[in-house]
């Protein structure tokens, strides 16, 4: 694995452990919420927890695809950002985590598929012949 596509690795990895980290510590333990908190980990860490085994184990595919995860928490926190500015703190955090992990994950994406010879263009031109 090149060094650039390890350093995108990395970054998407810091914002998907950061995430997961960061959301129950701020909506159980930071700013408690009326909601049970079994239903409150479920809604906010539970979609997190579909790409885990794929990002551990270093997919490609999985990285993509995790980014259309990573999108709601990225409009929670932009809806948030307005909503309540008394958590705005928290929410920086939120957007910060996620946009590491949007980038991380779809650069580490490209270039992991392109140094693996994975190519929709070949896809194309297989299904073609």
């Amino acid at each position: 694995m090149r060094t650039k596509t390890r350093r995108f690795m990395l970054l998407g990895q810091a914002g998907y452990f950061g995430l997961l980290m960061f959301l129950p510590l701020w909506h159980v333990v930071f700013v408690p919420s009326e909601m049970g908190k079994f239903n409150l980990l479920l809604l906010t860490v539970g979609p997190l927890l579909l790409p885990m085994w794929g990002i551990l184990k270093q997919k490609p595919y999985t990285y993509a695809w995790s980014n259309f995860i990573v999108l709601f928490y990225m409009l929670h926190g932009l809806t948030l950002i307005w909503d309540r500015p008394d958590e705005r703190v928290y929410v920086v955090i939120e957007l910060v985590l996620s946009a590491m992990m949007f980038i991380g994950c779809s650069y580490f994406a490209k270039f992991r598929g392109q140094e693996l010879g994975l190519s929709i263009r070949k896809k194309k031109e297989q299904d073609a012949k």
